[in-house]
């Protein structure tokens, strides 16, 4: 399976990307420049984590106006993967690929630590690989991570189960205390409609190795590999 990570002026994680899905899953992959229109046949793009054009105005605000994020709406219309991450996930609500938008952190603060997501629909393109009420270990850093749509999305999202991990505690049980950014419902990730687009806070990519001390953002990259086998 070949991907495609995209570099937007700013982008800080995507070696992070590049280095997972080469050097641990062994798969093929290709950097994309946010000026390109050609997303050289990649099967899933990775829209990585980082503080695109330097995130003024708003997270993502800019970014979602590059020529690439054009040629990123038509794949992901005709069934493509994507995967954003972080600034991705910014960047993919605004884009329209995604329902909702990041705002600031209710404390106001950037955060930058390890936290727990409960795993709430495991029959995905990106969560096949993970048991059903499983809790994941994968750090986040940001300032701007607190999901917000309104109650009609809200109730969309939870009827079709297209949120996919919430933040929790290690035991998997829910509270306010376990949800660092202050999320609406705890969310730290949604799908679209047709689950091939996917964007959540956390980072997966510095938690896909041992060595780092947990290896669980490893499970979403092995589920998209699984479900395209």
């Amino acid at each position: 399976m070949k991907f495609g990570v995209i570099k937007f002026p700013g982008s800080n994680c995507d070696q992070d990307a590049y280095y997972t899905i080469k050097d641990v899953l062994g798969q093929p992959v290709e950097y994309l420049w946010h000026q390109d229109t050609d997303l050289k046949g990649a099967d899933c793009i990775v829209v990585p984590g980082g503080f695109s054009y330097g995130d003024y105005l708003r997270c993502g605000a800019i970014a979602r106006f590059s020529p690439i994020m054009s040629a990123v709406q038509d794949f992901a219309a005709n069934g493509g993967y994507v995967l954003g991450v972080c600034n991705g996930f910014q960047v993919l609500c605004e884009s329209h690929l995604l329902p909702g938008a990041l705002v600031r952190n209710d404390n106001q603060h950037f955060i930058c630590k390890q936290v727990y997501l409960r795993a709430e629909n495991t029959d995905t393109p990106f969560t096949n690989q993970i048991d059903n009420g499983a809790t994941l270990q994968i750090p986040i850093a940001h300032g701007e991570g607190k999901y917000v749509c309104d109650e009609p999305t809200l109730k969309a999202l939870q009827e079709n189960r297209r949120i996919l991990f919430r933040y929790a505690r290690p035991d998997g049980s829910l509270s306010d205390q376990a949800n660092p950014n202050g999320s609406v419902d705890n969310i730290a990730g949604v799908a679209n409609e047709t689950f091939n687009v996917f964007g959540l806070m956390p980072h997966p990519e510095r938690a896909a190795d041992p060595a780092l001390g947990s290896a669980d953002g490893r499970l979403i990259f092995d589920s998209l590999l699984r479900h395209t086998r």
